[in-house]
């Protein structure tokens, strides 16, 4: 992979967990945690997860319902 390669896949992983975070608060569902993994980022040839962490029971009862 080159290096803009690597940029790319970083920007576009920022830009969907901004995406991700406004359409989940229009659901008025926050997950505090959500952002790029920063051990994905570790390796020379960067490829981002995306983590969404940990929420309590009730935002992932409404997650599941946005869902449906």
């Amino acid at each position: 992979m080159t290096a803009r390669h690597s940029a790319r896949c970083v920007e576009e992983a920022e830009e969907t967990v901004k995406e991700l975070r406004a359409v989940l608060q229009k659901a008025g569902i926050t997950l505090p945690t959500l952002r790029i993994d920063p051990a994905s980022l570790a390796r020379e040839a960067p490829c981002p997860l995306v983590e969404l962490g940990r929420c309590s029971v009730d935002t992932a009862k409404r997650l599941a319902a946005a869902l449906r």
